[in-house]
This record gives structure tokens, C-alpha cells and sequence, in this order.
């Protein structure tokens, strides 16, 4: 039985059955691909080609915009067709580069990194910030800077989130199997910039034969354990997975390097591997397209840029009219009106339902049960920090340590009352974000 987790949490029908088993099949986008700058957490990127360029797949198009932003790469050869705001799955209009894709997909010329054991910390983090790479578990987090703490020597653990605790979401699950060699080997180049840590491969129970996988390829590795966690959502929380991996706690104003900790999730990682030994910058992941509304549930690596319509249309379309469809999944996805949008490197799956039951309950009042806060992985208690955010009483929710909520929507699922918790909850965080910024 398995012995790390934290507590609280859910335990919602996962949903995996519908495509666990479809191994990853690539999909080619169509004649336009559409590149968001801003793809990531901090300052969006900015071009560096201009309307009538031709470019090449893994050809740099957007620069960085600052120390926490990430480069744009192409994933197809063709001609600049545009540089104006584009929509994207949250509903945004985002300023990106719109590439004419000419079915070629010629390609610029990848440089991998040499004896990358015998490089400094300094080259392999600059291979990393080139290549684009960013947190890919939905947070988009600039991977170099996650991977620059102001102190590397006090990192005890890097933990790769192999949890997938998501319901519906298998993308990580086919990675494990089919490309575990380049998930250990991107854990093995993140442990050579931090001198004292000791790697964790941490995966739920509910996937054993990953966990056999990984243990048998790291069995001679020293500094790298496998993991199993209690299959639990959201046991792939980062707050949550590192207590339930090392004890240690982290609360909203903390990052995982101040307990010693890094974080990265499996594509993140296999990235990390691909961008360092063969110097191929972020250019695509892994997608699940899934749910009862679809018609052939799938895997699929996917070019960033390609429109979901065409993933969808790769997994045979919708079998009947859904009445709701999420980008990501259905605890911490959200809804979405147009499927004419672009991937990114944060699309973690599109999800199609038959039913919208969320749509369909009819709110109560609240009747004190306390189940909200039995299930908080944060161990707030979410029915009153609601009602504070309903009434528009920041200092009671703030003193009631509001922020300290993740935002997974465990509270939300148990309500006998039906109480839209979690989105109350999340609209008056957005608030006091947006006033920590200014």
C-alpha cells in the first residue's frame, strides 16, 4: 500500500479508461498554425520576424521578453502570413505570429549539447532558457527559472510529478511508458545543477506498471527514487506532492526552492532531455483528447500552434453534440466557447461531455456540514472563505488565509448545497493578485 500523501483531497471518477491505452500517434497541423507570445507566466515574448519572413520548424520567432518569459519556436516551415492579436482558449486576445504552413516542415539545424555531464550549471540552464521551455502541467512557469534558486547548493530534492492525478488526463501516463529513458535522463541532467539533491520520480498507484518501469531503469541510479503515491486527487498539487514526498510544507507566499525543493512535471522533464542531447527547442506535447462526447478518445503529440479543432477532428470529432467542452481537465480546466484557437505549450487535453451537470445544479444554502473543509488540501474552510468573497470582505478573507486556497475544486465537488465554492474563492484570489502586482 502505497505510503505518500497529504491530507485531505477527493477521490472523483478519473475518466482514464477512455484513453490509457491508445498509444501516442503524431498529428500534422494544417495550413495555419497560429503562435501566442505570451505562453507562459511573465512578460510575453516579443517578434523577431516580420510579415513575408519564411522561417523553419525550431526556428526562433519570439524573443524573451524579460528574465521570467520564455522564446516562441515554430513548429513548421512556411511564411509569416501575420503579426496581430489572435484568440486564444482562455477567451484572450493575444498578439502572436501566424505562420503559413507550406507542408514541408524543413527544418533549422539542431545543435545538441556535448558531454552535457562536463558542462556548468550556467550552459545547460541557457540551453534550457533558449529552447523555450516552461512548466507544461497547465501553469506555464519559465523552466529557468524554476531551475536558477538563489541558493542551488540547498536543494535537497528534484521531484518529477509523475501524479497525473487529473481526471480524464493520460498524456504523462503514455509518456511514462513509451519515453521513460528520456524522463529519467531529463531527471539525471536537472540533478547535475544541483549538487546535493536526490531525484524522486513520484507517480500515483493507480499506475503500476510505470511505477515497474521506472524502478527497473533506475535501479543502479543512486541519487533516483521511484515513489508511489495514494491515488488521490489532487495529489499532483505541487504544495501537496511535496509533503506527501518529503514532509516538508509550503504555503502561497513560498516557492518550492525555499524547502528545498524543485518541481517539474514528466513532459517538462522529457523536454528538458530533448532540448539538452539533441538541442530541439519546445516545438510540441503531448495531448489527450477525451471524454464520452468524443468519438475515438486519443494520445496525440501535437505541434504547439495547431488549432484544437483539428486535434479533435484527428480523434474522429465529436460522436454526439457535447453540451460542455474543457480545455484541461474537468477539475481545473476550464470551459470553452471556440475550438478555432491555438495549442500551447501549457494545453494539456481537450475534453468533450455529454452533460454540463455543473450547469444543471441549482444552488442551496450552505448547512454547515464541514465536508468543504474535511477535503481542503489547503486547510482552509472554503464555505466561509466564499461568503466572505460573495460580500466583497477582503480583510475577513484575507485574515482567513484565503490565499492559501489552490484552486482544485475539491470543495466545489462535495457540496451537498451545490455552492460554486471554488469559483467564488478564485475570483476574489484574482483580486488580490492583481493588487500584489500594482
Amino acid at each position: 500500500m502505497a505510503k505518500f500523501t497529504f491530507v485531505g483531497g477527493i477521490h472523483p471518477y478519473d475518466g482514464k479508461d477512455l484513453s490509457k491505452d491508445k498509444p501516442i500517434r503524431a498529428i500534422l497541423p494544417g495550413s495555419e498554425v497560429v503562435y501566442p507570445l505570451s505562453q507562459h507566466i511573465g512578460a510575453p515574448a516579443g517578434p523577431i520576424v516580420a510579415k513575408g519572413d519564411r522561417v523553419l520548424a525550431g526556428q526562433k520567432i519570439g524573443e524573451s521578453g524579460g528574465f521570467v518569459s520564455a522564446p516562441i519556436h515554430t513548429a513548421v516551415s512556411g511564411t509569416v502570413k501575420a503579426i496581430e492579436p489572435r484568440r486564444v482558449a482562455t477567451g484572450d486576445m493575444v498578439n502572436s505570429i501566424i505562420v503559413e504552413n507550406d507542408g514541408l516542415y524543413e527544418e533549422t539545424t539542431f545543435t545538441p549539447l556535448e558531454n552535457p555531464e562536463k558542462r556548468s550549471r550556467e550552459e545547460i540552464i541557457g540551453v534550457i532558457r533558449e529552447a523555450g521551455i516552461v512548466g507544461m502541467g497547465g501553469a506555464g512557469f519559465p523552466t529557468h527559472v524554476k531551475l536558477s534558486p538563489k541558493e542551488p547548493d540547498k536543494i535537497d530534492y528534484v521531484i518529477a510529478n509523475c501524479a497525473e492525478c487529473e481526471p480524464y488526463l493520460t498524456s504523462d501516463y503514455r509518456r511514462m511508458l513509451e519515453e521513460p529513458e528520456k524522463l529519467v535522463g531529463g531527471l539525471k541532467i536537472m540533478l547535475g545543477l544541483f549538487p546535493n539533491a536526490h531525484g524522486i520520480l513520484a507517480v500515483e498507484d493507480n499506475k503500476p506498471d510505470c511505477i515497474a518501469l521506472l524502478k527497473r531503469l533506475t535501479r543502479d541510479e543512486r541519487k533516483i527514487t521511484v515513489r508511489a503515491l495514494k491515488t488521490k486527487y489532487p495529489q499532483g498539487g505541487e504544495r501537496q506532492l511535496i509533503y506527501a514526498v518529503t514532509g516538508r510544507r509550503i504555503n502561497s507566499t513560498m516557492l518550492p526552492a525555499d524547502v528545498g525543493c524543485v518541481v517539474n512535471n514528466v513532459d517538462t522533464v522529457v523536454a528538458i532531455y530533448r532540448a539538452v542531447t539533441e538541442g530541439r527547442p519546445l516545438m510540441e506535447r503531448i495531448v489527450t483528447v477525451t471524454g464520452d462526447a468524443v468519438a475515438e478518445p486519443a494520445n496525440f503529440r501535437v505541434r504547439i500552434g495547431t488549432p484544437y479543432r483539428e486535434v479533435l477532428e484527428a480523434a474522429g470529432g465529436f460522436r454526439e453534440n457535447p453540451e460542455k467542452v474543457i480545455c484541461g481537465g474537468p477539475m481545473m480546466g476550464f470551459a470553452m466557447f471556440d475550438l478555432n484557437v491555438p495549442t500551447t505549450k501549457t494545453s494539456t487535453a481537450l475534453l468533450g461531455l455529454t452533460r454540463d451537470e455543473v450547469s444543471a445544479m441549482e444552488p442551496g444554502p450552505c448547512i454547515n456540514c464541514g465536508r468543504c473543509a474535511e477535503v481542503c488540501p489547503g486547510r482552509v474552510l472554503p464555505s466561509r472563505l466564499a461568503d466572505y468573497a460573495e460580500h466583497f470582505d477582503e480583510e475577513a478573507f484575507l485574515a482567513n488565509y484565503g490565499m492559501e486556497c489552490c484552486e482544485c475544486g475539491c470543495c466545489s465537488y462535495v457540496c451537498p448545497a451545490r455552492r460554486q465554492l471554488t469559483q467564488q474563492i478564485k475570483s476574489m484570489r484574482k483580486i488580490q493578485l492583481a493588487k500584489r502586482k500594482k
